[in-house]
């Protein structure tokens, strides 16, 4: 298996980006092809001693698409950069899958363009996973598709059934919830008010509206918004994280007491900090594109870089894209209506 990598995405790239594809390449069965400056990138990997360096392969380019650029006209005007050459690999059949911890806008664009879009699926998602109270769930749209309809939150929710099942190894069928601002079908905007209705016609596991405090309840395996909503949620506990993170860290060198709690909840601490870092979860699969896409943070450690390559190979082995497409054809009766045949 080949995974493409964009080495230029990112706010520490090319550094960590080598050094988490070399951890990846040690203990999987995959190649790594690493798309950038060959000279910074080369730079880095001398750096690195014992690893397997014929599973990885430097793929050059000197342009590559900045944090700040417009996402459609960097796309568009920088067709030999790290990202749009990594994603037409994918398109090339020349590698399985691809990540990039860059320009989020910009890596949706490019794969919407150059790999087109699932069969039946009208716009792609961003989906992340949020550590719970019980398991994880899955938040899905964080940022793709700000101003959604109806019929996209429905192929948002059966995507990301898909990839709860066979990626997560989910037992049973995942529950799936609404992002709402109360529990009440009558409750929202008309465009969530017609997603409820819809969804309540699938054969999903669908409870109904969920309120945001649910979100790390663990009531609720799949929550589905649209990318506003969910983007403004994923910021938040980003926030939220750093901050329990200070707190606790303060809290646990203030004084003899503290020091002395540290020592005796080491584990369990540990444990909390494990839970609340995102590196542990990689990447944010891009769902509804014909291809393998994973969006890393932009402040991803070589760690998250990691992790976003093994959730990767995993998407790939699973077939998740080939078990979306028929999920969608099944429930295509409510999806496109016109088709269904008459009664």
């Amino acid at each position: 298996m080949k995974i493409a990598v964009d080495a230029m995405g990112g706010d520490y790239a090319p550094k960590v980006v080598v050094e988490g594809a070399v951890e990846a390449v040690k203990n999987n069965d995959i190649e790594i092809l690493l798309v950038g400056d060959a000279d910074k990138i080369n730079k880095e990997i001398c750096r690195i001693k014992n690893y397997p360096s014929h599973k990885i392969k430097i793929l050059h380019t000197e342009e590559a698409i900045d944090m700040h650029d417009s996402p459609i006209a960097s796309v568009r005007k920088k067709k030999n950069s790290s990202m749009s050459l990594g994603i037409n690999l994918i398109k090339n059949n020349e590698a399985d899958a691809f990540v990039s911890a860059g320009n989020t806008g910009a890596v949706v664009c490019a794969a919407t363009l150059y790999l087109g879009l699932l069969p039946g699926i009208e716009r792609p998602g961003i989906a992340i996973l949020f550590p719970t109270l019980e398991d994880v769930s899955l938040v899905i749209d964080v940022g793709a598709n700000i101003d959604p309809k109806p019929l996209h939150l429905l192929q948002y929710a059966i995507m990301a059934e898909a990839y709860y099942t066979h990626v997560l190894d989910h037992k049973g069928t995942p529950t799936v919830g609404l992002l709402n601002v109360g529990e009440e079908a009558t409750k929202g905007p008309d465009y969530v008010k017609e997603t409820h209705s819809l969804l309540s016609q699938t054969s999903l596991n669908f409870i109904g509206n969920v309120e945001g405090k649910e979100i790390f309840s663990g009531r609720c395996n799949i929550i589905v918004c649209d990318g506003y909503v969910g983007n403004v949620a994923l910021k938040v506990t980003e926030s939220v994280a750093e901050m329990l993170k200070t707190l606790l860290k303060e809290a646990m060198t203030r004084g003899i007491l503290g020091k002395m709690g540290t020592l005796l909840l080491f584990n369990n601490l540990r444990r909390f900090r494990k839970d609340l870092d995102y590196s542990e979860y990689g990447g944010a699969p891009l769902l509804g594109v014909n291809g393998v896409v994973i969006i890393s943070h932009g402040r991803s450690s070589a760690k998250a870089i990691k992790n976003a390559i093994r959730a990767a190979k995993t998407e790939v082995e699973r077939k998740v894209n080939e078990k979306i497409i028929n999920e969608v054809s099944r429930m295509s009766s409510i999806i496109n209506p016109q088709d269904a045949p008459a009664q």
